[in-house]
């Protein structure tokens, strides 16, 4: 059995490893690489023939896991693409957003350049539309046959709807091993998403780094957090508080805590506006799925109604009355895509409010470098928008009290579920280089042997 890396090698995005057989050759994830810059010279061709994979088996919906399945359609993949039931609905919305990205990022340069030729959106709706139609929906903690020789099971793993590790247990040769693939690890007591299940006992484990070396914060809650902010910015003062969030699992969980706070009387009536039509659609998924929310969220729904739903609640829909924002005149809460300041309907509230003292704008998630939101971070005092330069007068804030990603302890605990004397090898993968040092020296002190793979490193299992 061999292991290749051949996506998030020593950095977070691309995930996408290949394992192989004697005859038979399964993807585990087919993830966008966003490193190097331009999306189409690093992901319009793979390393290996799409048409010689078997399968695809997707831990999760995220674009950075997913995002790059209808390009190896395109290039020749015919096989199935296992998954759980809401990764099939979430991600079918995430990659008709990337087409959307795609041809808006075409036309911009079309419009900025006489004769703009090229290169080509790296894939159409209808190759989302045929790649929805291979998927087969799995549930959670049922092992399913592949063939007579692999056998696949799924382990909630929280960070998203649906998430989940991939567990294979392969016979070669008469000798039965066992390897799995975290994908994105959650944490505990996230709102809305249940915890981390235990994995199995297993031979090989390739696990994700992402906040290796790092700790979250653990001195104040998420709903003191926002307590503390939606006071300073809309009760004490008439601002805005404009809160950047990825529409798919970041704005669900952030409208719940709001929805509790304001249920509970914490605070007094503030106007919310959920600013993002991919999110008013993710959160149908969320509905759809509601059995597998945690037990808070259920209760909830209960004794109180739709988590989703409340009062001075407002879903924008369209344009015009995303504009319609602006012109409210009153304290109010706006959330709103992209997480990173990266293009949609942020940019227009972003515009509109940078220049207003009485802003606040609070990031809730990770910010890559080099984005406008990176920037603002960093403490730009200027940024440049609609080819305009704009002071930025906002106060600029930031918790990862949302972050959807375990962090180093979780992480080291995941891994020590496993015995250290079968698990053979854990593999390191997405993450920076500085974080899965971190991680594999603290795992080499527990006593597990450590690998942190090149990209395109073959492992003979």
């Amino acid at each position: 059995m061999k292991l290749t890396i051949w996506g998030a090698a020593q950095q977070v995005t691309g995930s996408m490893h290949l394992l192989q057989t004697d005859n038979y050759s399964i993807l585990i994830d087919c993830g966008l690489d966003y490193e190097k810059g331009t999306y189409q010279e690093e992901n319009q061709y793979f390393p290996f023939d799409p048409a010689s994979i078997d399968l695809v088996i997707l831990t999760h919906a995220h674009i950075d896991h997913s995002g790059n399945l209808p390009t190896l359609l395109r290039m020749g993949f015919e096989g199935q693409i296992l998954c759980t039931s809401p990764t099939a609905d979430l991600a079918e919305l995430l990659l008709l957003d990337s087409v959307n990205i795609f041809l808006g990022k075409q036309n911009r340069k079309l419009r900025s350049k006489r004769g703009f030729a090229g290169p080509q959106p790296l894939y159409l709706q209808k190759h989302v539309m045929e790649t929805v139609s291979r998927f087969v929906t799995i549930s959670f903690n049922k092992p399913f046959k592949i063939n007579g020789a692999i056998e696949l099971t799924f382990i909630p793993v929280g960070h998203l709807l649906g998430a989940a590790a991939v567990i294979l247990q392969v016979i070669e040769n008469g000798i039965t091993k066992k390897i799995a693939f975290t994908g994105d690890i959650g944490r505990k007591n996230y709102p809305v998403l249940i915890d981390p299940q235990p994995l199995p006992q297993v031979d090989y484990l390739v696990c994700e780094s992402t906040y290796g070396g790092r700790l979250h914060t653990t001195d104040t809650t998420l709903q003191e957090k926002l307590i503390e902010t939606i006071n300073e910015t809309c009760i004490k003062s008439p601002g805005r508080l404009i809160i950047p969030a990825f529409s798919i699992g970041r704005t669900q969980s952030l409208v719940f805590t709001l929805n509790q706070i304001f249920s509970k009387g914490l605070l007094p009536p503030v106007q919310i506006f959920v600013d993002s039509p991919l999110a008013n659609f993710a959160t149908d998924v969320y509905r759809k799925h509601h059995e597998l929310v945690n037990e808070e969220a259920k209760e909830f729904y209960k004794t109180k109604g739709d988590e989703f739903e409340f009062e001075n609640l407002i879903y924008v829909h369209d344009r015009k009355e995303s504009q319609s924002v602006s012109n409210y005149l009153e304290p109010c809460i706006i959330i709103s895509s992209a997480g990173m300041l990266e293009g949609g309907r942020i940019q227009d509230h972003l515009y509109y409010n940078i220049q207003n003292y009485y802003c606040t704008i609070l990031f809730i998630g990770y910010c890559a470098k080099g984005t406008l939101g990176d920037r603002l971070l960093r403490g730009d005092p200027i940024i440049r928008l609609r080819n305009r330069d704009l002071m930025v007068y906002a106060s600029i804030k930031k918790t990862d009290l949302l972050s959807g990603h375990g962090d180093h302890n979780d992480l080291v605990q995941t891994v020590k579920q496993q015995d250290r004397q079968i698990l053979k090898k854990v593999f390191l993968v997405h993450g920076e280089t500085k974080s899965m040092s971190a991680l594999a020296t603290a795992l080499t002190d527990e006593g597990y042997t450590v690998t942190i793979p090149e990209k395109g490193e073959e492992i003979i299992l």
